[in-house]
């Protein structure tokens, strides 16, 4: 029991958080944070996309320059309150399918302008949907101002719409694309350019209001592409409607639910997963109109899920799991995203729509493993009077291999010792 217990807080989570014993039913304890209520507390006062989009607003109107930055402050508030989260949580998870969602439709902040909005857009869009239905978080999604801002598609006008006769603006397909390529159907459905500049058409005017009160999503009908549009086979009245229905018929298509169970799978059981892991999700996600609750505690009983040590985790998931195995105190731990870009992987800043990678591939080559060592020699520092035995004990349990521990005990110092332990394949690997 201890071996699964050690498992799921690793596979399933981010790894043991300081000496707390495992949970005594993992199988409970994992189905437990799906059934039951989101328990992450944020602070009072985070901003909301509204809050963001007014201040960046302000910067643009003022024309401030880089160091008098208004919107990073409120970016800051974000990355504080979402990586002690992450730290912190009881209901590791849970937290991860929030994570895994939201690298899945990624919003990064290398574009302009939603560094102001990518916080809010993980707490509103990916957060409160990781257990709905997949068409509630995907249609959130969409109308978010991040993600509009990101892909551009409130620059997207219908050619013959009022605005693209007055203006001669067209179409931006970002959007489309990267909705039908990554976020639902995959390139393996077969749908063609044709679908994809349809799927832009339904999409134009789906936009944002910067100048409101409270700014946020809005449909343009001046800028929306008039008539109807066939996606995939599939006719489409014009008007917002029409897109909601678009996204429902995307959101429950074989296509996507094969794409989904395919990420889910990759994600918690193998780089290249089982064919019968993911045709059992699939099933699940057809079966369930979607339900992404299901699909998770449905990922919890696959056989697969439960061998040991079979994915290398990423620079994220590594550093996280070392911050939440000595547990520090929030002003004794090292600035979280200056962690994550120094070892490759900068919090929200993936540089292509398709999100950080979960395969070893990207992951192992040597200059990342020297990057891990090096932090970890110099984050040991911090390990106190902590036993690296019993920290190496409640952080792998009965997977730590006698080489390790032999390596550990012998180490000359606890931060010799601790290094070890961070630096060895056991630890590398969830």
């Amino acid at each position: 029991m201890q071996t699964a217990a050690i498992q799921a807080i690793i596979r399933f989570g981010f790894g043991q958080r300081g000496i707390q014993p495992p949970p005594p039913d993992p199988e409970a304890w994992l189905a437990g944070q799906i059934t039951g209520p989101d328990t992450a507390a944020f602070p009072p006062g985070l901003p909301s996309v509204a809050d963001g989009l007014i201040v960046l607003r302000e910067q643009n109107k003022f024309q401030l320059p880089p160091g008098e930055s208004l919107v990073h402050p409120l970016y800051e508030l974000d990355v504080a309150a979402q990586t002690e989260q992450v730290l912190t949580t009881d209901a590791p998870f849970r937290e991860r399918l929030v994570w895994f969602w939201a690298n899945h439709f990624t919003v990064s902040t290398r574009a302009g302008g939603t560094l102001a909005t990518v916080g809010p857009y993980v707490r509103e869009a990916i957060r409160p949907n990781v257990t709905a239905p997949f068409f509630a978080m995907l249609l959130s999604v969409m109308r978010h101002p991040a993600m509009l801002m990101y892909l551009e598609n409130d620059a997207s006008v219908g050619p013959n719409s009022p605005v693209g006769l007055q203006t001669g603006r067209g179409l931006n397909e970002n959007l489309a694309r990267e909705c039908l390529e990554l976020h639902t159907l995959s390139p393996a459905s077969g749908y063609t350019q044709q679908d994809v500049t349809e799927f832009a058409r339904i999409l134009t005017g789906w936009s944002i209001d910067r100048n409101a009160a409270q700014p946020g999503f809005i449909f343009r009908e001046a800028a929306h592409e008039p008539g109807s549009k066939t996606l995939m086979g599939r006719t489409f009245p014009p008007g917002e409607a029409g897109g909601i229905m678009a996204l429902d018929f995307l959101a429950n298509h074989p296509a996507t639910h094969r794409h989904l169970a395919g990420q889910l799978a990759s994600q918690f059981v193998a780089d290249v997963p089982p064919p019968d892991a993911v045709r059992t999700i699939e099933g699940v996600l057809r079966d369930t109109q979607g339900d992404l609750g299901a699909a998770s505690l449905a990922v919890t009983q696959l056989p697969g899920a439960w061998t040991p040590l079979t994915k290398f985790r990423s620079p994220q998931d590594f550093a996280i799991a070392a911050l939440r195995l000595l547990d520090l105190p929030d002003g004794e731990r090292p600035r979280i995203p200056a962690v994550f870009a120094g070892l490759g992987q900068p919090l929200w800043q993936a540089p292509l729509p398709n999100g950080w990678s979960d395969q070893t591939s990207d992951w192992a080559s040597p200059d990342g493993l020297m990057r891990r060592i090096d932090w970890s020699y110099g984050f040991a520092g911090h390990v106190g009077q902590q036993d690296p035995m019993q920290l190496a004990d409640a952080a792998l349990g009965p997977l730590l291999s006698g080489s390790t521990a032999s390596q550990i005990q012998l180490a000359g110092s606890r931060r010799d010792a601790l290094t070890l332990l961070f630096a060895s394949p056991e630890f590398q690997r969830r």
